[in-house]
This record gives C-alpha cells, sequence and structure tokens, in this order.
C-alpha cells in the first residue's frame, strides 16, 4: 500500500515513532515524568531519544507533574485516604512540592470521605467483634488514618441481627 502521509518509511515498519507513542498516551490520561518514560522505554532505540521526547513534552506544556498528580487525586480521593493517594503517587514518581500540594486538599475531608466510603459498601452497623475489624480493615487498606477508621466504624450493635430489619 505505501506509507502514510506525513509518516516516514521507518515508522511504517517500525511502529509509530516515540512522539506518537507519547502523545497517544498523554492524550488518554495525565501522566509524570517517570510514567512516560516507563511506558515509553521498551520502544526507545537510546535513552537520550527516550529524553529528548520526554523533554519536548514538557517543554510543550504537555507533560506537568503537578497537573498529573492534581488529576491522580482527583480520580482516587473519593475512594482512598491520603496515606494510600500518598503511597500512589510517589509510586507514579511525584515528589516533594507536587505531592503536598496535590494531598493538600484532601486533608480537611478525611473523615468525610472515609464515612461516605464506609457508608456506601457497609451502611449497618456491625453486628459482632470480627464484622467491626472486619470494616475497619477495609478503611485502613485503603490508606484511611488509624483514628479516622475507629471514629467512622460505629460500635458493634447491640442484640446482634436481632435489631436489624428485614426486607
Amino acid at each position: 500500500m505505501g506509507v502514510a502521509s506525513g509518516a516516514t518509511a521507518a515508522e511504517a515498519s517500525d511502529g509509530p515513532s516515540l512522539m506518537a507513542r507519547a502523545l497517544r498516551a498523554l492524550a488518554r490520561r495525565e501522566h509524570t515524568r517517570a510514567e512516560l518514560a516507563r511506558r515509553l522505554a521498551p520502544h526507545a532505540s537510546d535513552p537520550e531519544a527516550l529524553a529528548a521526547v520526554l523533554d519536548a513534552c514538557a517543554t510543550r506544556g504537555w507533560l506537568d507533574e503537578q497537573r498529573a498528580a492534581e488529576a491522580h487525586v482527583r480520580r482516587r480521593g473519593e475512594a482512598m485516604g491520603s496515606a494510600r493517594l500518598r503511597a500512589e503517587l510517589r509510586e507514579r514518581g511525584v515528589s516533594g512540592e507536587a505531592l503536598d500540594a496535590a494531598l493538600q486538599p484532601l486533608a480537611a475531608t478525611e473523615a468525610e470521605r472515609a464515612r461516605a466510603l464506609w457508608a456506601r459498601r457497609f451502611g449497618t452497623a456491625p453486628r459482632d467483634a470480627a464484622e467491626r475489624a472486619r470494616q475497619m480493615r477495609f478503611l485502613a487498606a485503603r490508606g484511611f488514618a488509624a483514628d479516622v477508621v475507629r471514629r467512622t466504624v460505629p460500635p458493634v450493635s447491640p442484640g446482634g441481627d436481632a435489631t436489624e430489619a428485614t426486607d
């Protein structure tokens, strides 16, 4: 068939260029520099070419650590606590001021988010200590602070399930 207009013969045989791959990834969602580098590394001919593409994306404003961190917090913040989000952002290569700035708005809503998540997931007081422990582990595993978890999960309901209404 021939080479598509605007593409070189090398791109037609080797697949999309590194820049095209970067743009495709950035069009789907925000990435940190470290994430995009990990994603593009298998396709880069050498580390200099990869660094040049990453620098070009950053220079044009397509690649921004702060924006990527804020997007991740918006996407996952409702269901995760600050500790879990901090760990996820560090794993994605965000650190320093960008990390603190992205998590700062969540500090005031930690208890509210934990209560909302608990209500969506469980909604009723635990019937026994084992169920309360399970509910507490659920919130703790999602990165909510221990004191927030203790205040969120209600104490064991007296009388077990005899007081629960059945539908």
